[in-house]
């Protein structure tokens, strides 16, 4: 199988019933990640805790670690960041957004750009899925921690 890079977006979003301070305090604990799909470790690689420059690492259950860093920061309306470490990818960045329906509802949206390093198509194709399966899970479960 021939290798090649590949490029893609992924964006998947969903509605909370929650308010918009409610959910940005729950989102923007860059190392507070229990709503995540599969997580068994966050924490701090950086002294400061938020905004742009804040480090974090990532470990999953499935033995992955993932160091990211915060590169965007608008408060109570997203965060950026990259992953520098841990993927398969040559280039990882995300956004995670958060809009106000009404005072009680908000859509959080989560874009990602990935570049590829050499991989086959099957295997960029698994990625996405993979990607997919992990960003819808992990919105979720952070609806249901925020409805309760």
């Amino acid at each position: 199988m021939e290798k090649s890079y590949h490029t893609n977006t992924l964006k998947k979003s969903v509605t909370i019933a929650a308010n918009l301070q409610k959910t940005w305090n729950a989102v923007s604990k860059i190392a507070d990640l229990k709503w995540l799909d599969n997580i068994k470790t966050a924490k701090f690689l950086s002294s400061k805790k938020r905004g742009i420059g804040a480090t974090r690492h990532i470990s999953f259950m499935d033995g992955t670690n993932v160091e990211e860093i915060i590169v965007g920061w608008r408060p109570k309306k997203y965060f950026s960041y990259i992953a520098i470490s841990g993927l398969p990818l040559r280039g990882y960045h995300a956004t995670i957004s958060i809009t106000a329906k009404n005072e009680n509802s908000v859509t959080v949206e989560w874009e990602s750009f990935f570049s590829s390093e050499l991989m086959t198509n099957n295997e960029f194709k698994e990625f996405q899925k993979l990607l997919s399966h992990f960003c819808s899970n992990s919105l979720k479960n952070l609806r249901i921690s925020l409805e309760k």
